[in-house]
């Protein structure tokens, strides 16, 4: 399973992004992949030097069109908190870049 597999994808709310000023990222991660599999691919995937993993199961949620119910799908969110000498993670692309201009 390659890291690309295991990081599916990163999770843009509010408050991940103010996490985001003390070095704290949130990812969506595969439902089995462990502590050591997602500090592993972080860590191949963004080249940076990652401190701690918290790992959180989130459940499936009741919803309902009409009559009718259902769940959504369960998923698994990890907070990757980096090093202090470790580099930033850059998930918005820089808007002062040449292929805006």
């Amino acid at each position: 399973m390659s890291s690309h597999d295991i990081i599916l994808r990163p999770v843009i709310t509010e408050k991940s992004t103010n996490l985001m000023d003390d070095k704290k990222y949130t990812f969506n991660v595969l439902l089995t992949a462990t502590k050591t599999q997602v500090r592993n691919a972080v860590e191949e995937i963004f080249d940076v030097k990652v401190k701690k993993v918290n790992i959180m199961n989130v459940r499936g949620r009741d919803k309902r069109v009409g009559r009718y119910t259902g769940k959504t799908a369960r998923t698994r969110k990890a907070i990757v908190t980096l090093t202090e000498d470790s580099n930033d993670i850059k998930i918005f692309k820089d808007e002062n870049t040449e292929e805006n201009k």
